[in-house]
Formats: C-alpha cells, structure tokens, sequence
C-alpha cells in the first residue's frame, strides 16, 4: 500500500467514524442516559465489532453478496426493521428519578454485533476493502482493519463525552425526553440514504 493509499484511507476512516450514523447517535445516547464509564463497553463493540467486520468482508464475505444479490435486499429490510425498533426503545427510555435504576446500556456483544445490522458500517466495510485493498492480500486487510480500530475507537468516544456533557443541561426528566425522542427521530432520519437511495 502507497503512502498516499494509506494517507486516502486513514482520511476515509476518521471522515466516516466520526459523522453522524446509527454508532454515534446511539453512543451519544448512552452517554446522555448512563455516563462514559458505563458506555465503555458499547464503545469497543462498536470499535472492534467493526474492525472485524472489515477482515471478514475482505475475507471473502462481499462474493457472497456478489453472488447472491437478494442477500442484500434481506440485509437492508432486517437493518431497517432493527434499527427502527431501536429508535423506538430510545424514544420511549423512561427518564429516572433518583434512586431509581435506569437500565442498562449496550453491552460489548451487542454493539459488535450490531454492526453486522448497520447500513453505515456495511457501506464503510465494503468501500473500505474495495477501494483500500486493490490487491485483497491478507496484509492490507490486516493494515485496513488496524488503521480503523485506531481511528474509530476515539472518534465514537467523542460522541459519548458529547452525550455526557449533554446530561448537564438534561436535568429534568421533560429535557431528557425530548433529548431521548431527538436521538430516535434522527436514528430514524439516518435511514434515509437506504430507503431511498440515489
């Protein structure tokens, strides 16, 4: 790989972890609703969910799709029916009063497996090894992958010390409810480029 390859990639990784997309506003969510230190597994999940997700499209993964084009149809229906319901369940989170448990946050299994539901981490992925690995060697897919584990991990950080920051103006259980159904209508808006692409 070129040093202005790796320069291109390194570009393409920060851009696309740190914009907005179903990761970030769910991170920014849970920093809102449960703090970093609790978000810390959804975090990794997330990072090292996608990470692997990146060596098993570049493993291979993207000739199924290729072969089997209905599988991406099902791919985008089951992405679109879950991300729905989660939009759901972070409008209708019930704000805490003290004393009171407020659930539980992502925990790492689920936010790695929920990149393999997510039309931004799909679109990363399979950009990623077809535009970054001309060569599909082993290497350079060990390279691509590594290079988004670093720049991912911060940049969904960010997003949740967003959301942490956010909980000092979230006060009132009327703030954190508008907060809560702002995160799902724009988890939600986030579906637009797959619904009705151009």
């Amino acid at each position: 790989m070129t040093y202005d390859l790796l320069a291109a990639l390194a570009l393409f990784a920060f851009v696309s972890s740190i914009t907005p997309g179903p990761n970030n506003l769910m991170l920014m969510a849970s920093g809102a609703n449960f703090g970093f230190r609790r978000t810390i597994p959804h975090m990794l999940g997330v990072a090292l969910g996608f990470v692997f997700m990146v060596l098993m499209v570049g493993a291979g993964l993207v000739q199924v799709f290729d072969a089997f084009p209905v599988t991406y149809t099902v791919l985008k229906a089951g992405s679109v029916i879950y991300l729905l319901y989660l939009a759901w369940k972070i409008a209708h989170a019930t704000p805490a009063r003290p004393g009171d448990d407020i659930g539980t946050p992502m925990t790492f299994l689920q936010a790695a497996a929920f990149q393999w539901v997510n039309p931004k981490a799909w679109a990363m992925a399979l950009t990623a090894i077809s535009a970054y690995t001309p060569d599909h060697r082993l290497w350079s897919i060990l390279l691509v992958g590594a290079i988004f584990g670093a720049i991912n991990l911060p940049s969904v950080g960010s997003w949740t010390v967003l959301g942490q920051q956010m909980a000092r103006f979230l006060t009132s259980p009327r703030r954190l409810t508008v907060f809560n159904w702002t995160m799902a209508a724009l988890l939600v808006a986030s579906l637009y480029p797959v619904i009705w692409p151009h």
